[in-house]
């Protein structure tokens, strides 16, 4: 998402912040900017709105859940063993 943000940036910037002195200038030198900023502000709102959708609506869950197991054994001479075990997953 941020890659998407900062391609719309780029666009915005090129659209008004760069800007020819003359524009005989942008025209036959090399490409207009404003045009291309146009496209490139619409590509990086457009990528930063699917890939927001697509983490939203995700079926993973950011949260880790947590597994505790407790056991205490005794075995025939009455010794006792505790158990305590811990799982995480995501």
């Amino acid at each position: 998402m941020v890659m998407y943000a900062t391609v719309a940036v780029a666009g915005a910037i090129m659209i008004g912040a760069i800007t020819a002195q003359n524009s005989n200038v942008a025209q036959t030198h090399g490409f207009r900017r404003s045009p291309v900023g146009v496209i490139v502000l619409i590509a990086g709102a457009v990528g930063f709105v699917v890939s927001g959708s697509v983490c939203a609506i995700s079926n993973k869950s950011l949260s880790v859940s947590t597994r505790v197991l407790d056991r205490t054994n005794k075995n025939e001479t009455c010794a006792t063993t505790q158990l305590h075990e811990e799982q995480y997953s995501l």
